[in-house]
């Protein structure tokens, strides 16, 4: 029986800013589960992304999602972006946010119907914010506008959830709120692709990984290659600015 096509694959992706590449040759199929993406800033992690979603140009490569294009299949592909990246002064409440996932189901005119308000409501809930749903999401805490964008991604339902440095500057709580959903979307058989900065707990919350700088330098499960030699190819000298303790927990010394 033939095998099922990755969640995410890209054929020698190359992406560039000016004439510096962010990101060079790149081939990776991203496997089943929850993988993380792990560099050093700069490393053209985010642009992945990004390009992957058509967000930025590609100088030259292919990408596919459950081995057919982006556009075929863009509502089973939920994105998560950097807090950054958002305008928080949008008149928007947190249910009108989360509620955007259901858009390409509802009608484009009128009131949003009540099944969808439930469904946002209970993506809320998943997070722990449906005590917030009339809060306007520029009111809300760094850690709160990042939940409620986890549970935007939820409610539209995604087989394959793209997230952008999910874990950066929230507290305590969201951390783990958003390693609660990372989980429950596995055991649903869904797939997650995050960059992730935190090198101690890749083994802890991810099955797979991606070692990127500009190129690959590992992929594959965790155990296998994640180690501090492939880490220490990756970050070459700025291994030495991070946490070696935290990476050697992690590693496995190979």
């Amino acid at each position: 029986m033939s095998q099922a096509p990755a969640p995410l694959s890209v054929s020698h992706l190359t992406v560039a800013y000016g004439e510096r590449p962010a990101v060079w040759d790149v081939t990776w199929a991203a496997p089943p589960g929850l993988t993380a993406i792990v560099g050093p800033n700069g490393a053209g992690k985010s642009t992945l992304l990004k390009a992957a979603l058509g967000l930025v140009p590609v100088l030259t490569g292919q990408v596919r999602f459950f081995g057919r294009p982006l556009e075929e299949v863009r509502d089973r592909v939920g994105y998560l972006p950097q807090r950054a990246s958002v305008d928080w002064d949008f008149p928007a409440t947190a249910l009108d946010v989360v509620c955007m996932a259901r858009y390409p189901r509802m009608r484009w005119w009128g009131r949003v119907p009540r099944r969808h308000l439930e469904a946002a409501r209970a993506a809320l809930a998943q997070v722990g914010m449906e005590d917030f749903a009339d809060r306007q999401i520029g009111k809300l805490s760094g850690g709160q506008q990042q939940r409620v964008f986890l549970a935007r991604a939820l409610a539209q339902d995604a087989e394959l959830v793209l997230m952008d440095e999910p874990f950066a500057a929230v507290d305590a709580a969201t951390e783990a709120a958003i390693v609660a959903v990372l989980r429950d979307l596995a055991a649903r058989g869904r797939h997650v692709v995050a960059v992730h900065h935190d090198l101690g707990t890749v083994p802890e919350y991810f099955e797979s990984v991606l070692l990127l700088n500009a190129r690959v330098f590992a992929q594959g499960p965790v155990k296998q290659a994640f180690t501090t030699k492939a880490i220490g190819a990756t970050y070459g000298a700025r291994l030495a600015l991070l946490d070696e303790a935290s990476v050697a927990a992690g590693a496995d010394g190979g």
